[in-house]
Formats: C-alpha cells, sequence, structure tokens
C-alpha cells in the first residue's frame, strides 16, 4: 500500500495512492491525515488497502491524476525525527580524512540525534538557505515510521512496529556542523527542514526486498541531471531497522508516526559513488590530498529515487533546487 499527503493545511490531506504512482483518491473517508490513520492503524489499515486495490484495478469512480509536485511530505510534521548513522563504514571514511580514529562502540552501538520535525519539506519543495558558506549538503537516506513503540522493545520485535517507509534527503550544513559539535550538545543549526518521498508504503511491496530490516534496493542520486551515486542501501549497512528502533526506544517509548532515519545511504565499493557530497569530497582528499568537488550552490538540483527490479519508482523522487533565501531582514 502507497500513502501520501495533499498540500492542504498544516498536516495534509490523506491520499491512497496506486502502485503505479499514475492515479491517488482520497482517504477522507478513512482518515483526515496520515497521523490520524496511525493513531488508528487497526482500524483504518483494512479500509485503506480496499482503496489501494480498487486504484490498482483501476475501479475507484473517483481517482485522480497523481501529481508529486502538489504533495508535501506524507508526515508533513511528525511528532519526533530520530535520525541514525546506519552505515559505519561512510563514518570511518569521514574521520580518517580528518585523521580521527575510529571508536570501536561505534560498531555496536548506533549513532543517532533528533533533528526537525515540527516542517518536513514536500519532495519537489525547494531547499531554501541563505548562504552558500554553510556548506549545504545533501543526504540521501531511507527512514521507516513507526507505530507506537514500547520501551525496552529488543531487535527480535521490533520489525513488527514498522507501519511505513519512505526516502529522505537529509539536508546538512556541513560548515556549521564542526562549531556545533564542538559545543558537545549535538546539531541544531547545521540540519535545517529534511525533504521526503511523495509517498510512503507498507513493508509488504517490498517483498523479499525487504530483509533483516534492510531495504535491499539501490539508492539513485543525480546532482543537475548527472548520476552522482546509486549505492546499495542492504549493503555495509550495520544496523538494520530493527536494531535502530531498538536504541530509539531503550529508554522511552516511540508514539505512532516517529520518524527513524538510516543516515546517508553508504558503500565501502566506490564506485557505487555516493548519496551526499561530503562522502566525494573526503574520498577525493584520501585520494589526490584535497577536495575539488563544491558543496550546493544556489540553482543546483537534486534528485533521489529508488527503483524496483522492473526499473519503477517505489517511493516517487524527490526532486528540489536549491534557492536563496532573502530572508525577513533581508
Amino acid at each position: 500500500m502507497k500513502l501520501a499527503s495533499l498540500k492542504e493545511g498544516r498536516d495534509g490531506s490523506l491520499v491512497v495512492v496506486s502502485r503505479d504512482l499514475r492515479r491517488a483518491c482520497s482517504a477522507e473517508g478513512v482518515a483526515p491525515t496520515l497521523q490520524a490513520a496511525l493513531d488508528n492503524w487497526d482500524e483504518c489499515e483494512r479500509a485503506l488497502r480496499a482503496l489501494y486495490q480498487q486504484l490498482n484495478r483501476d475501479e475507484h469512480k473517483d481517482a485522480f491524476d497523481f501529481i508529486p509536485q502538489e504533495y508535501a511530505a506524507p508526515l508533513p510534521r511528525a511528532y519526533q525525527w530520530a535520525d541514525g548513522s546506519a552505515y559505519v563504514s561512510h563514518i570511518e571514511l569521514v574521520r580518517k580524512a580528518r585523521g580521527a580514529d575510529m571508536p570501536p562502540s561505534f560498531w555496536t552501538d548506533p549513532l543517532m540525534y533528533q533533528g526537525m520535525s515540527d516542517g518536513f519539506l514536500g519532495p519537489c519543495d525547494d531547499i531554501v538557505l541563505a548562504d552558500e558558506a554553510w556548506g549545504i549538503d545533501f543526504e540521501g537516506e531511507v527512514a521507516v515510521i513507526t507505530a507506537d513503540v514500547p520501551m525496552g522493545t529488543g531487535e527480535r520485535h521490533a520489525l513488527p512496529y514498522v507501519r511505513l517507509l519512505m526516502l529522505v534527503n537529509d539536508v546538512s550544513l556541513r560548515n556549521l556542523i564542526p562549531a556545533e559539535l564542538a559545543k558537545g550538545f549535538g546539531f541544531f543549526q547545521s540540519k535545517p527542514a529534511t525533504a521526503c518521498s511523495p509517498v510512503a508504503v507498507t513493508p509488504d511491496e517490498l517483498g523479499q526486498h525487504w530483509h533483516r530490516g534492510r531495504v535491499q534496493h539501490r539508492l539513485r542520486v543525480t546532482l543537475n541531471g548527472s548520476l552522482f551515486g546509486e549505492p546499495h542501501a542492504g549493503t555495509d549497512m550495520t544496523f538494520g531497522f530493527d536494531q535502530l528502533i531498538a536504541h530509539a526506544c531503550l529508554s522511552r517509548p516511540l508514539g505512532a508516526g516517529t520518524i527513524i532515519g538510516s543516515g546517508t545511504v553508504s558503500n565501502r565499493d566506490e564506485s557505487t559513488g555516493s548519496c551526499c557530497i561530503a562522502e566525494r569530497r573526503t574520498r577525493e582528499q584520501l585520494g589526490a590530498g584535497s577536495a575539488s568537488t563544491p558543496f550546493m550552490r544556489f540553482g543546483d538540483r537534486v534528485r533521489m529515487e529508488m527503483l524496483d527490479d522492473d526499473g519503477h519508482s517505489i517511493f516517487g523522487a524527490i526532486d528540489q533546487q536549491l534557492v536563496h533565501y532573502k530572508g525577513p531582514d533581508a
């Protein structure tokens, strides 16, 4: 099943989208918003799946064309956004470039921070920022949306709490990060709004490609129309979503609608490219002694998409342009 949120009000209007991402229909009669559906999933799921089946059979009389530009993030705002860093080889690479050792605990204990959750960007919304000097970067990730997860849920019991999966572009301001981390209090200014794919999908849509808490497909990222990277999301993912969920709920319950990210999808194999500029710059620095790829400039466009084995888009594409923000005091 594929769900999305039309841009209506602050929390969107829930719609069901066909498997081929061509048609959609309102789910207003089932739940007004995706958050409402997640809060009452046991009551809503069967009716939403019935709508989905009608769409796929082209039998829904009030169906309309699915146009991604008209959609917000599946959850336009969420109670919690916790982003992990599950591809530890990516962390190892970045630390190596600056001559920092890798603590052994990084391989056994996931890194995670709480990001901005009160306003996610839609899949085709502009990235609006004030200064190129901030080191503007994209980060292609996979994310899950959970049900209510009891505190202390272990890895073995975590995956049934995954309700939906989607893609995210976790925008990072690389040149603001060092000073923030040096304070010892984590990210804030360096992590602006995150964008999400047009639709979120239930795990069964992935079939055998949802395995061991990992999505077994490649994430394709282009910058200004040129391929930037296409790493495999299931390869080199040190911590699956079972482990990330267990980490997040160790000392607290998670409310329905919690979003947990994988961190930048990354492979050890350099030929697969990268899902963020920082990783490419790191490899350039280690290879040639200096980084030649610039961070994003105003007017740049980044696109992220995941295709199935037949070449069909699973989540739709995140397709964004970087735009100069003038600010209220400009």
